[in-house]
């Protein structure tokens, strides 16, 4: 949905489109996030509320959990993706790689791998 509004924006205005388009999408996020960082504190002296904030957390680790789940099912298709993916985690646990530089790899060989075949 998110990189759909970027694109929609484009289509619609251009460069400035999709800026306004991503800038619209992600800043209310920012946002609520700026807001409740205050209100969190206080929230968690409350144990019903302090409660529903680790059910609230709870269920956000269960969903990145099965979205993690299902990208794997959809990008792992051969070998050579299996063997990428197993070296990016390589990389990321033992010397804390910026994933940009993991995605900015991986684009590397797919386009080798475009061009070779």
């Amino acid at each position: 949905m998110f990189t759909a509004a970027t694109f929609i924006g484009f289509i619609l205005s251009g460069v400035s489109g999709a800026l306004w388009a991503t800038l619209g999408i992600f800043l209310p996020a920012f946002i609520f996030v700026a807001i409740s960082n205050l209100l969190i504190p206080r929230i968690r002296h409350s144990p019903w509320t302090s409660g529903l904030l680790d059910g609230v957390n709870i269920t956000a680790l269960g969903l990145m959990a099965a979205v993690t789940w299902q990208l794997g099912r959809a990008s792992l298709v051969d070998s050579l993706t299996v063997v990428l993916a197993l070296i990016a985690l390589g990389l990321l646990l033992k010397y804390t790689i910026n994933a940009t530089w993991l995605v900015l790899g991986g684009a590397v060989v797919g386009l080798l791998r475009a061009v070779l075949s």
